[in-house]
């Protein structure tokens, strides 16, 4: 079983950086007004924040790692370890989490590394930077997720195009022996990874000419092989079953109440007819499972902290313990559930650039 108890590793602090630009539903252009009011009160995303071209991903989570910083208090030569979490890096080589490096001034003995593991990326950085921190051999580590997914697919694509947002977080790791382990639990199933798939661009399709030959797939789909494709029916039946399932074992196999041990659920904001069936099927109390993809929509890796930032920063920074279950899923197909208990946590307001 993919499963990690990291001991000895604390949440210091965790922070979000939005572009300014809100694009509401209505005012996509593929939408008639009864067309955007139905996806709205169905889907939930009733807008998205998107970043110009001249941003990328790295600057959204460089802005959020600034303040983040900042706000610790922390020197930019005690962060032993960098992780850049993306699907949407700088280029294809060299790693973004070199260039963020030199761009932060942090030092050159700082160990760095990019993951490009999507919805689920928030985990695995945890889960890699966790395990790197509880020996005790580095003590801190700063983790920068996002992404600039609009950008990734055809602007024409009805499918897609709402449920994206663009955005950037930070989330400070230090070595602590004082705090209870975080758990985090993964799974995979590769069968699926069709479902959510960007087919030129990489070395088994490299880009050409047909990369950029548009096909018209009806129901206001037109995208080309170098666009980023989402199965919506695939993607819904395996949000609803896989990831639920997970949870409800997590919770047995630990021993967690779900009435009395957990005082939120960060549910992966992919959109609202997936989120209401994972709490429905949990049978989770509905005032502790907070929502923010009606003003950011679907971001990516970004989400769980994106929440932590925009729905609890009040909880996190109140100085109690405060014990979140997390579940995310997408890209591979891959899911994770992941266990922490945070306290005393550094949570700068929403950073928009």
């Amino acid at each position: 079983m993919a499963q990690w108890k990291i001991e000895n590793v604390r949440m210091a602090g965790v922070s979000a950086c939005v572009p300014k630009q809100i694009v509401k539903t209505e005012d996509l252009p593929f939408f008639t007004a009864e067309e955007a009011e139905v996806f709205n009160n169905t889907v939930g995303i009733r807008q998205r924040r998107i970043a110009p071209l001249d941003v990328c991903a790295s600057d959204l989570c460089q802005a959020a790692a600034e303040r983040l910083l900042d706000e610790l208090e922390w020197a930019k030569e005690s962060v032993d370890v960098l992780v850049f979490e993306s699907v949407t890096g700088d280029y294809r080589t060299p790693p973004t989490a070199c260039l963020l490096q030199e761009r932060m001034g942090l030092s050159e003995t700082c160990f760095c590394l990019d993951l490009p593991m999507g919805c689920c990326g928030c985990m695995y950085a945890m889960t890699v930077a966790g395990n790197l921190l509880q020996s005790g051999q580095v003590r801190r580590a700063l983790l920068l997720v996002g992404d600039t997914a609009l950008r990734m697919g055809s602007m024409k694509d009805k499918s897609r195009v709402p449920l994206f947002g663009d955005g950037g977080t930070a989330i400070a790791l230090e070595y602590d022996s004082q705090v209870r382990p975080m758990v985090i639990e993964f799974n995979t199933d590769g069968s699926g990874s069709q479902a959510l798939m960007t087919p030129h661009g990489g070395f088994r399709h490299p880009f050409s000419a047909e990369s950029l030959v548009e096909e018209d797939f009806g129901h206001g789909i037109v995208r080309a092989p170098m666009h980023t494709l989402i199965d919506g029916m695939s993607v819904f039946s395996f949000a609803i079953s896989k990831p639920p399932r997970s949870v409800a074992r997590f919770m047995e196999r630990e021993g967690i109440d779900k009435d009395r041990d957990v005082d939120y659920f960060l549910i992966h904001q992919a959109n609202k007819l997936i989120v209401d069936r994972v709490v429905k099927k949990l049978k989770l109390p509905a005032g502790r499972v907070p929502y923010n993809l009606e003003e950011f929509g679907n971001l990516g890796g970004a989400s769980i902290p994106t929440l932590m930032v925009t729905r609890i920063r009040e909880r996190l920074t109140s100085g109690e313990t405060v014990r979140l279950l997390c579940s995310s899923f997408g890209l591979g197909l891959s899911w994770g559930t992941m266990w922490l208990e945070l306290k005393d946590v550094v949570v700068p307001e929403l950073v928009e650039i």
